[in-house]
């Protein structure tokens, strides 16, 4: 896995400035792993050491506006700058050590428009799924219990066909029996 990314010199910046950029129409900005301990000191969350910075005109602030504890990356300048935490931004992920698998990952900056459509598509689907799994469960459990039943019963089957057989004697309803007397033969 990996977590919001640091930067660490001038050409990573701009590489992330780069790409950025091609989602400005989606986010005004992306979350990156700068943020603002409760003394007010900046640290990276990967724990690299702060030695280059690429902050937006104004900051960072010489007095720390209350809730601006984490930093975002603009989209349109590549500038950083500090926002409350609770803002929707995409953001952008690397793996540890150099290894700079970018993430833009755009989760909801509350400028798409087919986010709301997309949860409907997502809640229609878990619902059509859970109605489908409701019937597996009762249909295995119909047949199930429609087995069990079927053996417990197979006995008393078996002993209802031998009572209820007719005795073989001289039944005078029984066609079997008085076949002699009925049938005649020539030769």
């Amino acid at each position: 896995g990996g977590m919001l990314t640091s930067v660490e010199d001038l050409a990573e910046s701009n590489f992330l400035a780069e790409h950025a950029d091609l989602y400005t129409s989606q986010t005004s900005g992306f979350w990156i792993g700068l943020y603002r301990n409760i003394t007010g000191q900046l640290l990276w969350q990967d724990n690299s050491v702060l030695d280059f910075v690429n902050w937006g005109e104004a900051e960072p602030l010489k007095e720390q506006r209350e809730y601006e504890y984490c930093v975002q990356l603009s989209a349109a300048s590549g500038s950083w700058n500090s926002i409350p935490c609770s803002s929707k931004k995409g953001f952008i992920c690397k793996t540890p050590k150099n290894l700079l698998l970018l993430a833009l990952y755009l989760f909801a900056d509350g400028q798409k428009d087919n986010d709301q459509s997309t949860v409907w598509i997502l809640l229609i689907l878990v619902l059509i799924i859970l109605v489908g799994m409701g019937f597996m469960v009762y249909f295995s459990f119909k047949i199930k219990i429609q087995s069990e039943a079927e053996q417990a019963a197979r006995p008393y089957n078996v002993l209802l066909e031998y009572s209820s057989a007719p005795a073989r004697g001289n039944d005078e309803n029984d066609p079997a029996s008085s076949k002699g007397e009925s049938e005649h033969s020539a030769v």
